[in-house]
């Protein structure tokens, strides 16, 4: 994984916290995320099989930076950041990565049927989901399941429990890891839907 130095790490570090302290409900953290999260978020992939990969809410680019080194060179690889001071940063750094940047996840569906990418493998998000109107966190989670493939995987964290029962309703199979390494400390949500060969058994 990529390694930043200390200067990197504090430069993003201070325009992650103007951000927050400008709208705190749309950062939802203070800090980005820390190495150990993006770990366990990131190891929940199948790598060697994923083609099209998909992350929502990007922020400075933490997962967005381990993201691009773990993905095969065949791995296309759709990042959607809404604020955008943020999304232009990213873009700019990752210009020549092949990486396809968008402003809006509840366009999720429509930019993956632009690419002819096909559906997603893998969908990654750092949304404050627990920030956002009930309604509006359906509509993404809509799109979520709409735009994963059958044997797809839906990661995201949350600084709390309170994504748990929409997401076991929406999903089939939820997992949860705590990650106490983190500011503030995490849980990783994973995931899926049964695919019809586990329907069948």
């Amino acid at each position: 994984m990529l390694k930043l130095g200390a200067g990197s790490l504090l430069s993003e570090s201070w325009l992650f916290f103007q951000k927050f302290m400008r709208d705190p409900r749309k950062m939802g953290s203070i800090l980005p995320s820390s190495s150990s999260l993006t770990r366990s978020m990131l190891k929940r992939i199948r790598w060697e099989q994923a083609h099209v990969v998909v992350e929502l809410g990007a922020g400075t680019g933490v997962f967005t930076r381990a993201i691009n080194e773990l993905r095969r060179p065949d791995c296309e690889f759709l990042v959607f950041e809404q604020e955008e001071e943020l999304r232009e940063r990213l873009a700019e750094r990752f210009r020549e990565s092949g990486i396809r940047f968008a402003a809006d996840a509840l366009e999720l569906g429509r930019e993956l049927r632009q690419t002819g990418w096909g559906r997603a493998d893998a969908v990654v998000s750092g949304l404050p989901f627990a920030n956002f109107a009930p309604g509006l966190r359906r509509s993404l989670i809509d799109q979520i399941k709409g735009a994963l493939r059958e044997d797809g995987v839906f990661v995201t964290f949350q600084y709390s429990l309170q994504m748990k029962k929409l997401l076991t309703e929406q999903f089939d199979e939820v997992s949860i890891a705590y990650v106490p390494f983190n500011v503030p400390p995490a849980f990783v949500y994973i995931c899926r839907m049964r695919t019809e060969q586990q329907i069948q058994r």
